[in-house]
């Protein structure tokens, strides 16, 4: 793999991703995570793999999507 091209995850390689930046879930969270709610929407930019039919994410979105979060967070702290 090149630096920059996408790699694509399924859930259990997200889980792995997560808990090797210490967020450790279960299948079952992972998977509450990926399905989609009551307006079709996802927690987490899942999407089904057009040729194996298995729920995919991209790498690196799943790590900036947590990144941002921390980020958002530490700037809400008031000082």
């Amino acid at each position: 793999m090149k630096p920059g091209e996408p790699f694509y995850v399924d859930l259990n390689g997200a889980r792995q991703v997560l808990a090797d930046m210490g967020v450790e879930l279960n299948e079952r969270q992972m998977k509450r995570a990926a399905d989609k709610d009551a307006h079709g929407q996802r927690r987490l930019p899942f999407f089904v793999d057009p040729i194996d039919g298995r729920l995919k994410i991209e790498k690196g979105s799943l790590v900036r999507i947590y990144r941002q979060l921390q980020i958002e967070a530490e700037n809400s702290v008031k000082n």
